[in-house]
């Protein structure tokens, strides 16, 4: 199955398994699986085939920076979905502010925030003329219905973000599982080679 893997658009081929390794201690050598880790820079996938590398030809430390660095990438993407969703509540919020005020009668009292903790009292006067924030610091005025219209466009973009980190977050989290078992099937052929060694030693002497 094909993986794909975070920002940087790697892909993890993971095969079959193979059958239980080292059945007896004399067997050094063991078949490894294809693991393979693809770098993808929007081109086919057939083009990444011929830039791959396979996990099983690396070596322990290798694997373990390439771990690392995976690692450091689910983070930032964890971070990046906590964002998302934190700008998905605010705009909800949002939404619901504005039903609510075309709800209320004009000259209603308000507390309008200036800070996040700072509020100072106003009237709603005119109801239906609403400043709206663009970004970086650009401000339009809108009406209620068009401020709805606004805050659903950005609800659903916000919406396709997340969906998107979330299927590469999990696709980064299989990526991470690929490396470990990679290094846990490393580690087996290192015990194998060393029992390997012993059980001839002991045989020649």
């Amino acid at each position: 199955r094909h993986l794909q893997a975070a920002t940087a658009g790697t892909l993890i081929h993971r095969p079959p398994p193979k059958q239980q390794r080292l059945q007896q201690t004399n067997r050094t050598r063991n078949r490894s699986k294809t693991n393979h880790l693809k770098k993808m820079s929007g081109a086919s996938a057939e083009a990444s085939d011929r830039n791959s590398i396979q996990l099983d030809n690396m070596s322990l430390d290798q694997l373990q920076q390439l771990r690392q660095q995976e690692e450091g990438r689910l983070q930032g993407l964890t971070q990046r979905y906590a964002q998302l969703r934190a700008a998905a509540a605010r705009i909800s919020a949002s939404s619901r502010a504005v039903t609510e005020l075309e709800k209320a009668p004009e000259d209603s009292h308000v507390l309008v925030p200036l800070t996040e903790s700072l509020y100072v009292p106003g009237k709603l006067k005119p109801k239906n003329k609403l400043l709206v924030e663009l970004g970086t610091g650009y401000y339009v005025e809108k009406t209620a219905t068009d401020t709805q219209a606004f805050l659903d466009r950005k609800a659903r973009l916000v919406q396709a973000n997340t969906d998107n980190v979330t299927q590469v977050i999990q696709a980064t989290q299989q990526n991470v599982q690929a490396i470990v078992s990679a290094m846990q099937g490393k580690l087996l052929e290192i015990r194998a080679r060393q029992e390997g060694a012993r059980h001839r030693a002991a045989v020649e002497g």
